[in-house]
């Protein structure tokens, strides 16, 4: 597995193309190689290719808006192109009941339809909503939308903290999803003022050494730290943190 930065992490520096330009050399100059671009300011595919190249980035999913795929998804599939990236991802929706979920998958047939015969993966990103259980059955959302679509169409970036946070163990759903998780988000979980929240790995409570194990014996590509809040810390020193905890696990 090698180690990704997850660029919502640092979306507050993302606004304008300027800041972004600059924040790619802070996540490069780190040690990361691989980002997921999520949360930034709209940017065309020749843009972003130039920038990942300056940087010795790679770019292996995008969070990407809903209203691109409904509306220009040919043009989408081409700027992702332009930058190399396989892997075009949602970045959530709402998914509480039966017919949420039943509309979602009719909505998103078609278009990760087109996506695949165009050698692109679509990828959902969980939260905590997609291991409720809804309809009659009382299924599992996700394995809802996982019954739904084959692994061409639907990949999982499964997110471990949401994993955890929703009373899911992410070693056991790694080996459920095996073969739709080329990516997922890696942060941790700590328990502050009576509330839970997200942490740099290593420095939460949640059992790494166990997930990173389930990350290699289920075949994960990309493993793209995330923290979706640094309560005033620095973003960048957050993302450094993790790294050097996780690559001095092993992983790069």
């Amino acid at each position: 597995m090698q180690l990704g930065a997850q660029l919502y992490t640092i979306r507050e520096h993302t606004k304008t193309l300027e800041s972004f330009s600059e924040s790619l050399k802070k996540i490069a100059d780190i040690g990361y190689q691989i980002v997921q671009v999520s949360g930034t300011c709209d940017y065309e595919g020749a843009w972003l290719e130039e920038q990942l190249k300056q940087n010795g980035l790679s770019c292996v999913v995008t969070h990407s808006k809903l209203s691109r795929m409904e509306e220009d998804l040919n043009a989408l599939i081409d700027d992702h192109k332009r930058f190399h990236c396989q892997r075009i991802g949602l970045g959530s929706a709402s998914l509480n009941t039966i017919e949420e979920v039943n509309l979602f998958i009719e909505k998103f047939k078609p278009i990760t339809k087109v996506m695949s015969e165009n050698s692109i993966q679509f990828m959902y990103h969980n939260h905590g909503m997609e291991f409720s259980r809804v309809g009659d059955e009382q299924a599992v959302v996700l394995d809802l939308l996982c019954n739904a679509f084959t692994p061409a169409e639907l990949g999982v970036t499964l997110d471990t903290f949401w994993v955890q946070y929703a009373g899911g163990d992410p070693v056991v759903w790694l080996e459920k999803l095996n073969g739709r998780t080329p990516c997922i988000h890696l942060k941790d979980m700590e328990f502050v003022g009576n509330k839970q929240r997200t942490a740099s790995v290593g420095s939460g409570n949640m059992n790494f050494d166990r997930i990173l194990q389930a990350t290699v014996d289920n075949h994960v590509e990309y493993g793209l730290v995330e923290q979706d809040d640094c309560y005033e810390e620095d973003p960048f020193v957050c993302l450094k943190k993790s790294y050097d905890y996780l690559s001095a696990k092993g992983f790069k």
